[in-house]
């Protein structure tokens, strides 16, 4: 068992991954990962080499006791022959056993868990690093997909490799140099075929990869669309779109399929120039090797030795060439994760960023703009500033840039020009986690991770005591719903599971747990993006105390279209076409 351990714990899957990312090329994405784990690809190629070898020396072995045992006597080939008999013994025994074991330990207890998921983990470190507009742009579901399947498949491609390799050159590189020590002609029909396999390899190989890749992303493209049809199921009962929905998963399944027998056409075609290929060596070296034996040219011994070293050629070739659809397969695999994992990712902290230092909450934007898409300016070189302590709120209609001016001061967007200033620090200039982490946000699409309503809480302060988590819950008035909560699994209150993006809670609900998590986090600055948009007036009613008292002290930017919350706010800013149009205190009879 000690043997077990040692291999199991020569990776560490989960250990701290490069900074930089990996890069875009295919040769680049492996080698990122395969430095990591240097020493055991080496011992990889390694065990491999000696196993080829020491396979390839069978038909040798089988080919010289045939020649022991067509010459002379018994006893006469025993006793001369003993020391030799004893050593094929041993080799295959004892040492190709060991040689076995050995790859099998670098194989499976090391690699195959290990590797795999060394790769998932970095992929996925790297992946969520992207900006919030990447995200965006993709399906989730493909996205995972993409994470979870790129690590064993990079693994299985470099274990598959590097065995066919060896197996082929070794093995080919064997026969040839044995037949030729008998005599040189032998050694034609393993050269020629050779050539051959090369040939094909160099018409088959770019097609069959290009195949897989696709089929790869047609896969990816498939598991994006039936998650995201799971996610978003109460919406299609709700507007009865089964059908309309079951068509979209069914076409792509249906290009999929398509996809998949193209790719599946040239690996049949692959594997059947090959296994004819593979015959015409069989059959050549076969007539070859009587035809020089008919004519005392070559013993009887080397006849034997040349039918099963070039059988076992054609079968590492057969084993090449079923083995293909995998390999490439996984290669596909491997291209498609690339398109996200190794995708650019944009300078999220500045060299020699610092972390920011909240002494006031004060906040400045000065002459910011912003654009999504050239064509379609967001915001205008808009300036304002808003005093510590102050709860400034940002009106106008929706699309106008309201939620993008807290987007920027939360860095989830770079602005195109202009600066946001906390404290006279420019933010651009500190990393984003420390800016971050000095902003509570409550918005109004609250989603929820699908863990228990106590972990829900805690994401605003991780080292939060339950205490802690409970009063925030009471002050944000979710000890009622909370208690009557019972998961799939039987676990209750703050013990149960929301489900995925809190779906078994209400909009109210999730918007309740989003303001604890704000309490509990307890940030100089404060963003309420329509916080109370999915409560009753009665609900908002009784909230508003803890909301007044969530906001006292604190930096305040509101977004909202209720009076009642614009009302509490010390000034408002109004927005038009990507600019600031008025601004002052609050009226209620304009409000109204």
């Amino acid at each position: 068992m000690r043997f077990f351990a040692f291999f199991e714990g020569l990776i560490a899957p989960t250990a701290a991954p490069p900074d930089a990312p990996p890069p875009a090329g295919l040769v680049g994405f492996y080698m990122y990962f395969l430095r990591q784990v240097r020493g055991l690809v080496i011992l990889l190629l390694v065990t491999g080499f000696v196993v080829a070898i020491l396979d390839s020396s069978v038909p040798a072995f089988i080919g010289w006791i045939i020649s022991l045992v067509s010459r002379g006597t018994p006893e006469e080939a025993l006793i001369d022959a003993w020391p030799q008999l004893l050593g094929i013994a041993m080799v295959i025994l004892v040492l190709r056993p060991a040689s076995l074991l050995l790859q099998n330990f670098v194989t499976n207890q090391a690699m195959a868990p290990g590797l795999g998921n060394l790769v998932r983990w970095q992929s996925h470190w790297h992946l969520v690093r992207q900006n919030w507009t990447f995200f965006q742009n993709g399906l989730a579901g493909a996205l995972a997909n993409r994470v979870v399947q790129t690590g064993p498949c990079l693994r299985e491609t470099v274990i598959l490799t590097v065995n066919a390799v060896w197996y082929i050159v070794v093995y080919g590189g064997s026969a040839i140099a044995l037949l030729a020590s008998s005599d040189g002609r032998l050694a034609l029909p393993v050269v020629c075929w050779f050539a051959g396999y090369a040939l094909l390899l160099r018409h088959y190989v770019p097609r069959i990869r290009a195949r897989s890749r696709h089929v790869s992303e047609v896969r990816s493209t498939l598991t994006g669309r039936v998650v995201d049809f799971y996610a978003n199921i109460l919406t299609v009962k709700l507007f009865s779109r089964h059908g309309a929905e079951d068509a979209a998963v069914r076409g792509t399944i249906d290009e999929h399929t398509d996809s998949y027998r193209q790719h599946l056409r040239l690996t049949s075609q692959f594997a059947f120039a090959l296994s004819v290929l593979n015959a015409a060596m069989i059959v050549s070296a076969a007539t070859l090797a009587v035809l020089l034996w008919s004519m005392k040219r070559i013993d009887v011994g080397t006849v034997a030795m040349t039918l099963p070293l070039t059988w076992q050629i054609t079968n590492i070739a057969g084993w090449v060439a079923q083995q293909a659809t995998a390999m490439f397969e996984n290669l596909g695999a491997v291209e498609d994760g690339m398109s996200s994992i190794a995708a650019p990712q944009p300078v999220v902290n500045r060299v020699g960023a610092v972390d920011l230092h909240v002494s006031a909450g004060a906040i400045s934007f000065d002459a910011v703009c912003f654009a999504y898409s050239p064509e379609r300016p967001v915001l205008k070189g808009v300036t304002f500033s808003v005093g510590a302590g102050e709860r400034v709120g940002l009106m106008g209609p929706s699309g106008i840039g309201k939620s993008t001016l807290v987007h920027l001061l939360l860095r989830l967007h770079e602005p195109d020009s202009g600066q946001i200033l906390i404290d006279g620090q420019d933010i651009a200039g500190v990393t984003a986690d420390s800016l971050r982490s000095n902003i509570a946000v409550v918005t109004q699409d609250t989603a929820l991770l699908e863990r228990s309503l106590r972990e829900n809480i805690r994401f605003g302060r991780s080292d939060a005591s339950d205490a802690e988590v409970e009063a925030a819950a009471a002050r944000a008035m979710a000890l009622d719903f909370i208690r009557d909560v019972v998961d799939w699994k039987g676990r209750r209150g703050f013990d149960a599971h929301v489900g995925e993006r809190g779906i078994r809670l209400s909009a109210g609900q999730r918007q309740r747990i989003a303001i604890a998590r704000a309490l509990l986090k307890n940030a100089p600055i404060l963003v309420l993006d329509e916080a109370t948009s999915a409560l009753d007036e009665a609900t908002e009613a009784e909230l508003q105390a803890e909301i007044d008292d969530l906001m006292k002290g604190r930096t305040v930017i509101a977004i909202s279209h209720r009076p009642s919350t614009l009302a509490r706010l010390d000034r408002l800013i109004a927005l038009e076409e990507g600019r600031i149009v008025d601004a002052g205190r609050p009226r209620l009879s304009a409000l109204e």
